[in-house]
C-alpha cells in the first residue's frame, strides 16, 4: 500500500475528490455514502443531477449490500466477471441514496480489477461513486495526463496507474426486472453475457452512464463515414483529421491509423480522439468500423461521439 493511496483514502473520507485508474478508464471518485461529496462530484463533472453514477466496491459482498434484490443471474455474472469491466444494475437497498441513483430505485454496481483501484477501495473501506474523470459528455480519460488536462486542480489527487488496459467504459447489464438487458456494450460482449444469463431484447427505462445520444465527444465536430465515402469527404477540401484503418492519404496532415483488432482499437480510441481533437482541424472523419458483434462497443462509442447525418 503506497502513501499516495493512503492519502487518497483520507481525502475521500474528508469529502474530497480523487481520480484513480481502473481497467476501463480513469474515474473521479467520491464517498458514495456522502451526499455532500457526491454533490461536489456532480458539480465538478457538470453532470445532470438525474444522471446516475456507478458505485465501485472492493468485492461482490460489499457491492451486493447496496442491492435490495440479487437475482441468480447477477450472482453468476459477478462470479465470472468481477473484478472486471462489468456493471450490474439492480434494485437499490437503503444504502444507495438518491444522489448516486439519479432518484431512481436502481443502482449501478461494479468491482474494478485494476490493482490501484483495488488498493484504494480496500484502504477506504467503503463505496466509491466514480464516473469518468472528465467533464460530462466529453472524451473519457485513459491516462493521468488526460485527467490533468480536463480537470486541473478540481481533483485533489490523481493516482497514477498507467494507460487504461481496456480503454472504454464497462459493459452495463440491467437485471433490476429479473431479466438481463444489455444497456451499454463493453469489453465483455453480449455473447459472453448470454452464455451465463440469457440477454433479452426488452427495453429498459433505467437511466444509466453513457446512455445519452451525444457522449464521449471531442470538441471538434466528428463524423463517422463508410470506407468508400472517405475519399469523397477528403476531396471536399475541408481541413480534416482522420481516424482510419487504411493507409494515410497525402492530402491529410493529421491521420491516425487504427488497429483492425477490436480490443486494440478500443484501448487506443479515446487517446486517438484526443490527439485529433488537438490538431486544430475543422472536422474529424472516422472510418466506420465493421458491423460485426465484436465491434459493438467501439461502434457505440463512435456513434455517440460523432454527429449524426
Amino acid at each position: 500500500m503506497t502513501s499516495e493511496v493512503r492519502r487518497a483514502a483520507q481525502i475521500l473520507r474528508a469529502g474530497g475528490l480523487v481520480a484513480f485508474p481502473t481497467e476501463t478508464v480513469y474515474g473521479l471518485g467520491a464517498d458514495a455514502s456522502s451526499e455532500k461529496a457526491v454533490a461536489r462530484l456532480y458539480e465538478v463533472k457538470r453532470r445532470p443531477a438525474d444522471h446516475p453514477v456507478i458505485v465501485h466496491f472492493a468485492n461482490a459482498d460489499l457491492a451486493f449490500a447496496w442491492a435490495r434484490e440479487i437475482p441468480e443471474g447477477a450472482r453468476k455474472l459477478s462470479e465470472r466477471y468481477w473484478p472486471g469491466p462489468l456493471t450490474l444494475i439492480l434494485k437499490r437497498s437503503a444504502l444507495a441514496k438518491d444522489c448516486v441513483t439519479g432518484g431512481q430505485n436502481t443502482v449501478g454496481l461494479r468491482v474494478p480489477s485494476h490493482p490501484v483501484a483495488q488498493q484504494l477501495l480496500k484502504e477506504f473501506s467503503g463505496a466509491i461513486a466514480a464516473p469518468s474523470a472528465n467533464r460530462f459528455g466529453m472524451v473519457s480519460p485513459t491516462t493521468p495526463a488526460h485527467v490533468y488536462e480536463d480537470l486541473g486542480k478540481d481533483a485533489e489527487l490523481v493516482l497514477e496507474g498507467g494507460p487504461s488496459e481496456v480503454g472504454i467504459e464497462s459493459t452495463i447489464v440491467d437485471l433490476s426486472s429479473g431479466n438481463a438487458v444489455l444497456l451499454r456494450p463493453g469489453a465483455i460482449t453480449r455473447q459472453q453475457i448470454d452464455e451465463i444469463v440469457r440477454v433479452t431484447d426488452e427495453k429498459s427505462s433505467v437511466r444509466h452512464s453513457g446512455g445519452l445520444e451525444r457522449h464521449y465527444a471531442p470538441r471538434t465536430p466528428a463524423r463517422m463515414v463508410p470506407v468508400h465515402a472517405l475519399d469523397k469527404e477528403i476531396s471536399k477540401g475541408k481541413s480534416v483529421a482522420v481516424l482510419a484503418f487504411s493507409r494515410p492519404d497525402e492530402r491529410v496532415d493529421f491521420w491516425l491509423r487504427m488497429p483492425r483488432n477490436p480490443q486494440a482499437y478500443a484501448q487506443r480510441l479515446y487517446a486517438a480522439l484526443r490527439e485529433l481533437d488537438s490538431a486544430g482541424c475543422e472536422q474529424i472523419l472516422v472510418e466506420a468500423p465493421p458491423e460485426a458483434d465484436e465491434w459493438a462497443a467501439v461502434r457505440d462509442r463512435l456513434k455517440r461521439a460523432c454527429e449524426q447525418g
